[in-house]
């Protein structure tokens, strides 16, 4: 399920993708109707993992750090939510066995997992933020 955090994050990668320019996090909050101090967290999370840059003074605040066509809906999900994997066993990025299982060719369900683990990472990979706020085409690549 998809957090109040990542939700916020996608609010605030977006406005910044229209807007072009940098805003700052009040003007970000004030638009989007989000708290500001929930939204400074969002923000120096998605600064630390590279997906916005700031800067201080006249003429600063937020902007991304790459294009919008550049930056992809699972990178915003996995900076904020983790990984995209349903269970440890089929991540990709964070694997960790199961307490509960024997091994991971034997688990039936880990096949299943790693089916949708794929396809959303197929999906969410293949979508920009400048899809996002490009209108309704949203499709595999």
């Amino acid at each position: 399920m998809l957090s109040q955090k990542a939700r916020y994050a996608f609010h605030a990668m977006t406005y910044l993708a229209r807007k072009g320019e940098p805003a700052s996090v009040a003007e970000i909050a004030a638009a989007e109707a989000m708290p500001v101090k929930f939204l400074e967290q969002v923000m120096a999370a998605l600064k630390a993992d590279g997906l916005v840059i700031s800067r201080r003074g006249a003429g600063g605040g937020y902007r991304l750090a790459r294009p919008a066509d550049q930056i992809s809906f699972a990178a915003v999900l996995r900076c904020i939510d983790g990984p995209l994997a349903l269970a440890p066993c089929v991540s990709q990025r964070a694997y960790a066995p199961c307490a509960d299982c024997k091994t991971p060719e034997e688990c039936e369900i880990s096949r299943v997992l790693m089916a949708v683990r794929d396809t959303t990472a197929l999906l969410l990979e293949g979508t920009s933020l400048a899809e996002m706020i490009g209108g309704p085409r949203i499709s595999f690549r």
